[in-house]
């Protein structure tokens, strides 16, 4: 008589092992998806700016055109408000109008710099351990102009202190956008009401 634990066949191994093999496949895999989502770096050839205030940067910045993406699809009047918290984050809470839906979408997420936090790299979460890059790229003297680019040339945002500003200055701003790289023929214009 044989022993009731005794494994027969190769494929009875098999398939007493699978399972467990499957188990550490899917624990490995999970891992590194969520390290993908938490890993975020400067995209190739993109200099974030230095000598970066961020206690200058806080406050609100009107939205004036962007690289549409789905989570602002159909978005007007869009604005960014950031608030340096005590231990050196940045509350962030962007807000827009649906006009599909006449109703107002806010999201509320927390930025941390990449590292010196004179250098305006960082990376935003909003879905909590996925971050995004937000690396403000060119930025006016007197802090009311901004281009932020995201984790690549595909995210791309025109700010300002002003809900509007003149055609020309908009115009330069976005071909200096341009020189980095971006596609400017991806850019839409968002009207501020």
């Amino acid at each position: 008589m044989k022993h009731p634990h005794v494994l027969k066949t190769h494929s009875d191994v098999r398939d007493r092992v699978r399972p467990k093999h499957l188990l550490l496949l899917a624990v490995v895999v999970g891992v590194a998806v969520l390290a993908a989502g938490c890993s975020v770096s400067v995209p190739r050839n993109v200099q974030p700016v230095t000598n970066f205030d961020v206690g200058r940067y806080a406050g609100t910045w009107y939205e004036l055109a962007r690289i549409d993406h789905r989570f602002e699809k159909g978005l007007v009047s869009t604005s960014a408000q950031y608030t340096l918290n005590p231990d050196g984050t940045v509350k962030v809470v962007n807000r827009g109008f649906n006009l599909e839906k006449h109703a107002w979408k806010e999201a509320v997420g927390t930025a941390r710099f990449l590292g010196d936090p004179r250098t305006a790299a960082l990376k935003v979460s909003f879905f909590g351990p996925f971050y995004g890059g937000y690396n403000v790229v060119h930025l006016s003297d007197d802090y009311k102009t901004a281009l932020v680019i995201g984790q690549d040339l595909d995210y791309f945002w025109l700010l300002s202190r002003e809900r509007s500003l003149p055609e020309v200055q908009v115009n330069a701003l976005l071909a200096e956008a341009g020189k980095l790289g971006v596609d400017l023929n991806k850019v839409i214009k968002i009207p501020q009401q």
